[in-house]
């Protein structure tokens, strides 16, 4: 290791232990947090059981940057070169609609053996699966509705699918040995104010009480619901609002996905860990950032990210609380994006860790205000970067803006070549 990170590690480490920060102590606990990365951000949503259907749900990707993987094996090689430059060892989000078989399957029909050649590239790089039911672009969600759709052949068909999913994410805990969080997230809901508002929503809850009858290995499948506030398409109403899956979360023991652009523009969802984690059994994240609302950019470490972090951390939420990404992002190296995303919200864990927190409490339990935010400021520009680079150091990934250089050679190597190759195969 460069002895210019050793040194200023050591005097960082210093300076926060005459906080009582025992910063070796940190890192050994940052090591064993994942995070689970979107696969989604890799081809543009696109998947690879119906790669040709439209974006549909109110989803959108912007940009044609060259290289988006068109096929599971170009997915999983950009996975692990993106990993390849990521501290720690994390887990992977699929969607349903990410199959690697050459068998012509549906959506409720998807099984375990279509996501084999996922689950063996998992075990071999040591890492886990989490999964979502794709209730989007398909021509059974064209309506705008899935599991309150008021037609039951199409309730059902979206009803069966979901309840496949549970079965594959079972399947992925069992043989990774990691938990597999299954995620559902519906579209459905009205662009103008509707007449009734209930029976969606009746119709909803009784899909997801079939969805969820049977009962799962908790140590192989945990399950999760996720709210929206609006979408294009679903400006006036939605179905799933956060009331809606708050309610049934706590009194069906779900986890509560609380992503950081499904809500108003002035709300922020650090605000609500605390009161949510009294509740619920647990929540999951999808870390995102929403410039202009639900735009799903490329997560910062803005001012929301660190609070995030600082939340988890304070609240001692790390233990019930599983952080995921979702973000998408077409106009950049789309293996960059995976980097600064994730590479961000392991930065904001960190300064979390390296908050002094026992003496800001005591401030505050003291009313001491003055202290409070003295000390939160003078924080701001402690040595935190020193204690980033050692990490990423020990852990074997490239230090600073280092990465940047092998994303660019792998996109001249690897990436450029697909787009070259794929104009070629169209002649």
């Amino acid at each position: 290791m460069d002895q210019s990170i050793v040194a200023n590690y050591e005097a960082a480490k210093a300076l926060y232990a005459q906080h009582g920060i025992d910063v070796d102590a940190v890192l050994e606990k940052l090591a064993e947090i994942k995070i689970s990365m979107h696969c989604w951000q890799g081809d543009d949503v696109r998947g690879f059981l119906n790669k040709d259907q439209a974006l549909t749900g109110g989803i959108s990707v912007t940009g044609n940057y060259p290289g988006a993987a068109g096929t599971p094996a170009e997915l999983r090689a950009d996975l692990e070169k993106a990993f390849s430059l990521i501290p720690g060892k994390h887990k992977v989000n699929l969607h349903a609609i990410y199959v690697d078989t050459d068998e012509k399957v549906e959506l409720d029909r998807i099984e375990p053996k279509h996501f084999e050649k996922w689950v063996a590239w998992a075990q071999e790089q040591g890492l886990g699966l989490d999964f979502n039911p794709t209730c989007f672009s398909h021509e059974k969600s064209a309506d705008g509705f899935t599991l309150s759709h008021p037609d039951p052949a199409i309730r059902q068909f979206w009803i069966d699918h979901c309840k496949a999913s549970r079965k594959i994410g079972a399947y992925f805990g069992e043989r990774l040995g990691q938990t597999c969080v299954t995620n559902v997230w519906i579209p459905d809901g009205f662009k103008d104010v509707p007449v009734d508002r209930l029976a969606p929503r009746q119709r909803l809850k009784d899909a997801l009480d079939e969805v969820f009858a049977e009962e799962l290995n908790p140590a192989h499948n945990l399950d999760a619901i996720e709210s929206k506030l609006f979408g294009l398409g679903s400006e006036a109403y939605v179905v799933g609002s956060h009331e809606f899956y708050m309610g049934y979360g706590i009194a069906n023991n779900k986890l509560i996905c609380l992503d950081a652009g499904h809500f108003h523009p002035t709300e922020v969802i650090s605000n609500k860990l605390s009161s949510l984690s009294l509740f619920a059994d647990g929540i999951l994240l999808h870390v995102s950032r929403p410039m202009r609302w639900d735009s799903d950019h490329v997560v910062t470490l803005d001012d929301e990210l660190i609070d995030i972090g600082r939340e988890l951390v304070r609240g001692d939420l790390l233990g019930k609380t599983h952080i995921g990404l979702d973000f998408f992002d077409a106009s950049i190296n789309r293996v960059a994006a995976w980097v600064i995303g994730t590479r961000n919200t392991i930065k904001a864990l960190l300064r979390g860790f390296l908050d002094p927190v026992e003496a800001l409490r005591e401030a505050e339990l003291n009313f001491d205000f003055t202290t409070r935010l003295a000390l939160q400021e003078e924080f701001k520009s402690y040595p935190f970067g020193a204690v980033w680079d050692y990490y990423c150091a020990k852990q074997g990934v490239p230090v600073r803006e280092a990465w940047l250089a092998e994303v660019k050679a792998y996109e001249q190597n690897v990436l450029l070549k697909r787009g070259a190759e794929a104009a070629v195969a169209k002649k």
